[in-house]
């Protein structure tokens, strides 16, 4: 019998879903306002060659999420999920400040881009261990019946991040800032503030309750968690890496890169594409519950499975239509139809690789290999988009989201239903 209350449970739920949201905040907050410091950082060339290097560094990011996904995964299945997840944000303020005090190119040379790639790097490490920790922390804290819905609320609160960056990025353009104070000094702002919010993002994680999972495992004594224990599950570890590659070069196919390709390739300015951006992900924050809720009644495999073959049959169509729009309506409509697609697989990722692995390796189990996927193809994704454009071959692009989303629908196929199988309740 569950020794958590109702209420405790479902603050534990807000707290570590709100300090997800920080965490998010100032990863997608460099993302969101590269098309200003750009220049900063790197002074030479044209437009898409300063986007190029940006996008290089947010790429560069990734590299140590991998790390993180280890380390973290260690640290939250052998001290404990809470301690974990505090951790993590430590680091990520510590990269926001770092990012909003360096100076510019004009001023110290390299040591601007050095600096911003160190910045990036202990980003990387900070977000590599939540997601693998945050997953797992929701999926054991919500009752059984509801894991789907509750765990979506982890994307909630990642689109809810890009979102509070995007609003940011409004006021400062249409509010308190002209477009040259924000190329020159504003873009500093928004780091600022992701970094303060740290602060009240500990307090929150502070009160946390730890799984009772986690707490019946030590009391256990279980093994410790260990890569060499991960490698005792093969098939999981193979799934997770299968099941998130097509996920994760669509997600960030329209969320991220989309700001830049509305301004970039299909020439909007940037106003109107950052409006069109922020609109289109509201609605695909509301609609994550809604499909975690639907994936507790019909099962998790059918749904990624719709996201498998509509994503194969329409990226192409989608975005090269999207390429050649003529209103904002047509483009907000298309945008809005790939995010709806893709959530068939951001609602329930976190949730379906949390039932595959046993409690004293989940955090590892999840973390570790999602991250290494993440680090090839997610971060990836928005310079390969910007190299293929470099190029003239844009469509190129296109082709290769397909065929990603493709793969991922052969594993799709192939592995089970894991709320019928699911090892939280069984493994404790």
């Amino acid at each position: 019998m569950s020794t958590i209350s109702t209420s405790q449970r479902f603050r534990s739920i807000f707290s570590g879903s709100v300090g997800n949201l920080v965490e998010w905040y100032d990863w997608y907050v460099y993302a969101a306002f590269s098309l200003y410091f750009a220049k900063a950082f790197f002074p030479q060339g044209d437009r898409t060659a300063q986007l190029l290097n940006t996008a290089a560094v947010f790429a560069v990011g990734f590299l140590m999420r991998p790390l993180g996904g280890w380390l973290m995964g260690l640290w939250a299945d052998r001290h404990g999920r809470k301690s974990a997840l505090m951790l993590s944000v430590y680091l990520m303020c510590a990269g926001s400040l770092m990012i909003a005090l360096t100076p510019g190119y004009a001023t110290i040379g390299i040591g601007a881009p050095v600096l911003l790639v160190l910045a990036r790097l202990l980003q990387g490490l900070s977000v590599g261990g939540e997601y693998g920790t945050s997953a797992t922390y929701l999926s054991e804290m919500a009752t059984p019946e509801h894991r789907g819905f509750w765990s979506s609320f982890q994307y909630v609160t990642l689109i809810l991040g890009q979102l509070l960056a995007l609003a940011v990025l409004i006021l400062l353009q249409q509010v308190f800032l002209t477009s040259a104070q924000l190329d020159a000094w504003g873009w500093r702002i928004p780091f600022a503030i992701g970094a303060l919010c740290a602060v009240s993002a500990l307090y929150l994680r502070r009160n946390m309750s730890e799984t009772e999972s986690f707490m019946r495992s030590r009391a256990g004594r279980r093994s410790e968690s260990s890569l060499r224990g991960l490698l005792r599950h093969p098939r999981a570890v193979m799934t997770v890496i299968g099941l998130t590659l097509g996920g994760t070069v669509a997600f960030y196919t329209y969320t991220t890169y989309m700001l830049k390709f509305l301004v970039n390739s299909v020439g909007m300015d940037r106003q109107t594409a950052t409006l069109i951006s922020a609109s289109t992900l509201i609605l695909y924050m509301l609609l994550q519950p809604l499909v975690g809720a639907l994936s507790d009644r019909v099962g998790r495999r059918p749904i990624l499975i719709a996201f498998g073959v509509l994503g194969s049959l329409l990226t192409v169509p989608i975005l090269s239509r999207l390429g050649s729009v003529s209103t904002t309506f047509e483009a907000f409509g298309l945008i809005m139809l790939a995010l709806l697609i893709v959530s068939g697989y951001t609602a329930i990722n976190a949730i379906v690789k949390a039932e595959l692995f046993p409690v004293e390796i989940r955090a590892l189990g999840v973390g570790l290999p999602y991250a290494l996927t993440v680090s090839i193809f997610g971060g990836s994704a928005e310079y390969v988009a910007l190299w293929f454009k470099s190029i003239g071959r844009e469509a190129w692009f296109y082709w290769y989201v397909t065929a990603c989303i493709a793969l991922s629908l052969l594993v799709y196929v192939a592995m089970p239903d894991t709320r019928r199988t699911s090892r939280i309740d069984r493994d404790g």
